[in-house]
């Protein structure tokens, strides 16, 4: 399957907006790329218009019946998002990109990983609007699949063993952006540090609180982060979103242990 096909067959709404001109420029240099070196991929006039598609700009603003996110889009949306968490702190770990790599090839396996890779290398190279690419996020994906794509970036931040200050702030200016609150925000968060008191954090809950309320909610977090939530992503995505709700169930167990309740 060639680049073009592969990455076109994949995408809904990311084909217009600004993920779309990322995209199409990141194509575009691999087009160019692979005719450079004689290596066919696709005709060049067949190239431009594939550029020229993922140029064009809709008004991605307003839902349609069309607009529900397929797994092409929440992938360019990961790969763009990655490349603004991995630049942060102004250079790119060995280990964070490897760990973007394993993670595409445990979703999608080796040959798409390495396709989306090649994708992904050239998106780092891009100069990216975080802002212009959350607000088109934020109107054209539900909530439950932002929250995955905040999973993921926390994953990458601490894939060389510490999220550094300028890594969480981009981290947390994106979770603004894409409309995510402040309490799902520290509840993904804690799933990377250790303190005492993460497991009421995942729960987005206080130390104080009753068991009554505790129970409540963790019934409510496991409704939130269950994988069928993003079973519209496919098979690969509810896989990726069992650890986010394993954490949940872990924060819960450990609370009941704690105090003695069942």
């Amino acid at each position: 399957m060639s680049f073009a096909k592969w990455i076109g067959g994949a995408l809904g709404w990311s084909f217009g907006g600004p993920i779309g001109a990322i995209i199409g420029l990141a194509l575009g240099s691999f087009v160019d790329n692979l005719t450079d070196s004689g290596t066919p991929l696709i005709g060049d006039r067949q190239a431009g218009n594939q550029r020229d598609t993922y140029r064009k700009v809709p008004n991605y603003g307003q839902r349609t019946s069309q607009s529900q996110t397929q797994s092409g889009d929440f992938e360019v949306s990961l790969l763009i998002l990655a490349s603004i968490v991995i630049k942060a702190d102004g250079k790119q770990d060995q280990r964070e990109l490897d760990f973007v790599r394993q993670q595409f090839t445990n979703m999608y396996g080796k040959d798409r990983a390495n396709k989306a890779f090649e994708l992904f290398k050239r998106i780092t190279k891009q100069n990216i609007s975080t802002r212009q690419v959350c607000v088109q996020i934020r109107q054209m994906m539900d909530h439950a699949s932002r929250l995955q794509l905040l999973h993921f970036l926390f994953g990458i931040a601490k894939a060389d063993g510490l999220v550094t200050e300028d890594e969480l702030r981009q981290i947390y200016t994106i979770t603004g952006y894409l409309g995510i609150s402040n309490k799902d925000f520290e509840s993904i968060k804690a799933m990377f540090y250790n303190s005492s008191d993460n497991a009421y954090k995942i729960l987005e809950i206080d130390k104080s609180v009753s068991d009554d309320v505790v129970k409540k909610a963790y019934r409510s977090m496991a409704m939130k982060y269950h994988p069928d939530r993003v079973g519209h992503l496919g098979k690969e995505h509810q896989e990726g979103a069992e650890a986010k709700f394993r954490q949940v169930q872990e924060a819960y167990e450990h609370i009941q242990k704690e105090r003695g309740f069942k």
